[in-house]
């Protein structure tokens, strides 16, 4: 066959393929109760004062995009709980890091005044975008709107999204942004710096001042966005995050996790020290808290403001962490070196979920069952640590299962003692 004939029967056939989804698609009918609810949802967006045009613009006549995928990503749940280490040497890389240190030194030289002017270091803006983008070159294939309202309808979490969305119109009312190309990932986070609608409305800046704001196309406007979201949250440019270390032998664990503030200089007093046992360098009089992402048998590191700062971008402590060490890496141009794994247990989503079961029925606390290690489930682990006599670093292990799956109401985590037979004389 000839290459001309070869193409003009792939054109041919690609044309027969299209020309069929086009029949395909008149033909989906769009479900009643679905298009009763879109009317409401239209009034509703107009009622709290989107434009009539952009409603009838981004929901056109028989609007019906329905994304089950979105709705599939928005409950799945990964079979095992990530370590710390498991998810830093995950999500960082030797790659990561150098192209992150690339990125820095070309930029920096342009971008230092918007350090100066919003009070937040460059190298973090760097290690914010390499988290939430890789530097520009993820910024999600699905469209902003489409998945917004999918979540909408969807039961799981609407009240979030359908804000979410209503926040998206306003975007598009106020800055006359095509709806069209408003790509995100498939829970709505838009750019460089993967803003949702919301935040976009709240902290995005014109930074190039061209009368428009663009955080897809514009890594201006992007970075300055992120710069003055972590200034608004009241970012201390004069401190750093923290950094790993050491805890002495009888550390009191009960003192870990971010409810416990001390100064450095307290923290000196108890015995914490740097990751190779020397002084703390940090600010003597710095606020900061003891965290053991994996319990007493990982790492721990001392966090101050800006690290919960961090959390309020992401309320992840693992999150919070990766950008904290990408940007220490891209500052001091080290090389990247992965995190050896400690003995830290791996636990199932199902223990965890068996676990907050546990403390529910006892009513001890309300958790949401959902076999994550969030900050609430990681309290209500310390005092149920501190009944079964354990050391109370918010981790749970297999000890704390079998501990659990042993419990005697009337006892509590006590062990029962046996009662001696009776012999016969």
């Amino acid at each position: 066959m000839k290459k001309g004939i070869l193409y003009t029967s792939v054109a041919v056939l690609v044309g027969e393929m299209l020309a069929v989804s086009a029949g395909m698609a008149q033909d989906v009918v769009v479900p009643p109760e679905y298009q009763l609810w879109l009317e409401t949802l239209k009034k509703e967006m107009i009622d709290k004062g989107i434009t009539q045009q952009t409603v009838e613009t981004v929901f056109a006549p028989n609007y019906y995009q329905p994304k089950p995928e979105v709705v599939d990503i928005d409950r799945k749940q990964i079979e095992f709980v990530l370590t710390s280490t498991d998810y830093l040497n995950r999500m960082l890389s030797a790659k990561k890091v150098k192209e992150g240190q690339q990125k820095y030194r070309e930029l920096y030289p342009l971008f230092h005044d918007m350090e100066k002017n919003y009070g937040v270091p460059f190298e973090f803006i760097v290690a914010f975008w390499g988290m939430e983008s890789n530097y520009g070159k993820q910024f999600g294939n699905f469209n902003v709107i489409e998945v917004l309202t999918q979540l909408s309808y969807d039961k799981r979490r609407p009240t979030f999204f359908r804000n979410q969305l209503y926040q998206a119109l306003v975007m598009i009312d106020k800055w006359g942004i095509d709806y069209k190309k408003m790509d995100g990932s498939w829970a709505g986070a838009m750019g460089h710096f993967q803003f949702m609608p919301s935040t976009f409305n709240a902290y995005a800046i014109d930074y190039n001042v061209d009368g428009k704001i663009d955080v897809w196309h514009s890594f201006e406007d992007a970075a300055a966005s992120a710069a003055n979201y972590l200034s608004k949250l009241g970012w201390n440019i004069n401190e750093p995050w923290g950094c790993e270390v050491s805890l002495p032998w009888n550390f009191d664990y009960a003192l870990s996790g971010r409810k416990t503030t001390k100064t450095v200089r307290e923290w000196r007093k108890i015995g914490v020290k740097t990751v190779d046992n020397k002084k703390l360098k940090l600010p003597s009089e710095m606020k900061a808290s003891i965290i053991v992402p994996e319990g007493k048998k990982g790492r721990a590191y001392l966090i101050g403001d800006n690290f919960k700062r961090i959390l309020s971008w992401n309320r992840s402590e693992n999150y919070a962490l990766a950008v904290s060490i990408l940007s220490d890496y891209v500052k001091n141009e080290q090389k990247w070196v992965p995190l050896k794994q400690h003995q830290a247990l791996r636990l199932k989503t199902d223990d965890v979920m068996k676990i907050q079961d546990f403390i529910n029925k006892l009513g001890w606390f309300k958790l949401e069952k959902d076999g994550k290690l969030g900050s609430q489930t990681r309290e209500a682990i310390k005092e149920v640590q501190k009944k079964a006599n354990m050391p109370q670093d918010g981790y749970p292990d297999y000890q704390l299962l079998q501990k659990i799956n042993k419990y005697n109401p009337d006892i509590g985590f006590a062990i029962p003692v046996p009662i001696p037979k009776v012999q016969k004389k």
